[in-house]
């Protein structure tokens, strides 16, 4: 009886997840769409294929399901964060910059146009890498192999000065100055957030459809501009190129979101 009551109600879901993930899977030809090229995930230890290396369909669908399911980000959590003072719009469950709730014990978003910055100094550490192109290279546009260093490395972690109220947009920004790397953005004020569009002449899509520039701090993929990110002392931050929609470094999040 329940089976013939909510049958369709079980089999409209599935068949619509799987319509999707079809074209997702045959409508890109970036990486992770038609060969996934993952790093640290268990399901890529029993990635099916025959001997050839070849998946059926079924078998790409079943698997990208296994690396979604993986890589899913931490869900926010909607009380943590009205607690934390996160204004959330009730039937959206979003804010006025269309930035969802928050995993609970994680720092919300703070407006940099409400932050005063002072000259109080703190440290944090701070890095970036292209470490997945190593691994994409034949994805790679052929005129920027040769800005991929050897190692992914375009800067190694280092321990840099910061002031109270400044963000991880302003660390990159006078960072990258300093360093003489080149840095290249632009501001969304739909997200009140500036969005990296290159570091080191690498830019978003020089990989594949999904590739582009995504941080973290203290192993967190924050669901937020990095201009809205305000640091604390001992913070630390990772730049990382993804070819792959953050997949590729443990970090599944909408480009543009991340950075």
């Amino acid at each position: 009886m329940f089976w013939k009551k909510h049958k369709w109600k079980i089999i409209l879901p599935v068949l619509l997840a799987a319509l999707l993930a079809a074209a997702f899977w045959y409508g890109g030809d970036a990486p992770g769409l038609q060969g996934w090229k993952v790093g640290k995930q268990t399901a890529s230890d029993a990635r099916p294929g025959g001997s050839d290396g070849v998946m059926s369909a079924e078998d790409k669908l079943a698997y990208a399901a296994a690396l979604s399911a993986e890589s899913t980000a931490e869900a926010g959590d909607a009380e943590y964060s009205a607690m934390q003072g996160m204004l959330l719009d009730p039937e959206t469950g979003k804010d006025r910059y269309g930035t969802s709730a928050v995993p609970e014990g994680k720092p919300i978003p703070v407006e940099p146009q409400d932050v005063e910055i002072t000259d109080t100094a703190y440290t944090c550490t701070m890095s970036i890498s292209c470490a997945t192109i190593l691994d994409n290279m034949s994805w790679l546009d052929p005129e920027k192999v040769e800005l991929v260093p050897e190692d992914g490395w375009i800067l190694k972690p280092i321990e840099v000065t910061f002031y109270e109220g400044e963000s991880v947009f302003n660390v990159l920004v006078r960072t990258c100055k300093q360093q003489g790397i080149h840095l290249e953005f632009v501001n969304t004020p739909i997200y009140n957030s500036a969005y990296i569009e290159g570091i080191h002449n690498l830019y978003e899509f020089d990989c594949g459809q999904l590739s582009g520039w995504i941080y973290k701090v203290n192993g967190w993929s924050p669901n937020y501009g990095c201009s809205r990110y305000a640091l604390k002392d001992g913070d630390v931050i990772e730049w990382q190129y993804t070819c792959n929609l953050g997949i590729d470094v443990d970090a599944y999040v909408a480009m543009g979101g991340g950075a």
